[in-house]
């Protein structure tokens, strides 16, 4: 399977705060991004490989130039510390990028920004245009402009972020560089491949680094992401030597998450990234054929409906116990649906005339998520 990887042909690579660090200063490690530098370089240059990078560390980063010990927990001095990061950071890339006649672009990325189906258009199209001017795109969370997003962690962390840059930009594979090599069985042990993300969750470990703000849940999150689009995650750790061009050339580095399907549309990953506007709570029978088939939701299978959604707007689709099985496009305002729910075609037929739809979310709508609870 890792064969594959030696023919792609975009790459988005996610780098955490502590693989970033000096292990011992807990500083910005220059050197070490010198080396993904040089990586990177080699990969576009000889490969032809378009890269993007989710880079970690403007608050690590703003906190060393201004020599504090300790992370903020108030917002605004939080987003101070982020600004200042944001400048050393990108000099930081900028500096390691030099010597091989490369120039960096700044991404700076709200979940806005994904929400909004065309500003995630909107997304791919700079990125791209970025790569055609041999430049290579630093991404990061705009954390000096978030309101709570740094404190509850608008998109979990990068990892999420990375996933949804991947799917905006259809990449052909996500690696996340970490401080672990991949993720370890009962004994410790690094799994080489893991086929299907869902059946593999009992792995996650609950601990998390000191200056990162996800672990391996996140990971199994961003993976789930990006197999059911259709592409490949690997998780590795950052400090392998070579460790790019070893994971393009099919070696077993890290662990490897398979696509569980064929490649998903562009709007469908939009649909499957984008925050709801509410929720549907469907019955049992609904969320087996849901989960298990290629089906649309029809209004018979729908118990209740949650915050006030309308027509064209992104809903989850909830079960009775509040685990999330599916995002889709609803056919139905909440109002609308709250007339109809449980009802039979022929029934919303009568009830709704011409604004009757006999689907609230049709199949082809409607995105499949995996269930981290």
């Amino acid at each position: 399977m890792r064969s594959q990887l030696t023919a792609i042909k975009s790459l988005v690579v996610k780098i955490g705060t502590q693989t970033l660090s000096d292990p011992a200063t807990k500083r910005l490690d220059v050197d070490y991004l010198h080396t993904v530098a040089a990586q990177v370089a080699r990969i576009v240059a000889d490969r032809k490989i378009s890269v993007t990078i989710v880079s970690s560390g403007a608050i690590g980063a703003g906190m060393a130039e201004l020599n504090l010990s300790k992370r903020p927990t108030d917002l605004p001095q939080l987003q101070a510390v982020a600004a200042v990061g944001q400048r050393r950071l990108m000099d930081a890339w900028a500096q390691a990028f030099a010597p091989h006649n490369t120039h960096v672009a700044q991404v700076l990325l709200t979940r806005e920004d994904i929400d909004s189906r065309k500003r995630f258009l909107n997304l791919r199209n700079t990125i791209h245009a970025v790569h055609e001017l041999g430049c290579v795109p630093i991404v990061n969370e705009n954390d000096t402009i978030s309101t709570d997003e740094i404190v509850r962690i608008s998109f979990g962390d990068n990892d999420i972020l990375a996933a949804h840059v991947s799917a905006a930009l259809r990449a052909d594979l996500l690696v996340l560089l970490s401080n672990v090599d991949g993720v370890l069985d009962g004994n410790g042990q690094s799994i080489r491949t893991i086929e299907k993300t869902e059946e593999a969750l009992s792995l996650i470990r609950a601990d998390k680094s000191q200056l990162g703000k996800g672990g391996m849940s996140s990971k199994f999150a961003a993976a789930g992401m990006v197999t059911s689009g259709g592409e490949y995650l690997v998780v590795a750790h950052g400090r392998t030597p070579d460790v790019l061009h070893r994971i393009l050339d099919g070696h077993e580095v890290g662990t490897i998450f398979l696509p569980r399907r064929s490649r998903s549309t562009g709007r469908a990953r939009w649909i499957g990234a984008a925050r709801a506007k509410g929720s549907v709570i469907i019955d049992d029978g609904a969320a087996a054929a849901v989960t298990t088939r290629n089906v649309s939701l029809l209004p018979a299978g729908v118990v209740d409906t949650t915050g006030d959604f309308d027509k064209g707007d992104v809903i989850s689709i909830e079960t009775r116990a509040g685990v999330v099985v599916a995002h889709g496009l609803s056919n139905y305002s909440a109002n609308d649906l709250q007339r109809v729910r449980g009802m039979k075609t022929k029934d919303v037929r009568l009830t709704l005339a011409g604004h009757a739809y006999d689907e609230v979310v049709h199949r082809d709508n409607l995105v499949k998520r995996l269930a981290l609870d």
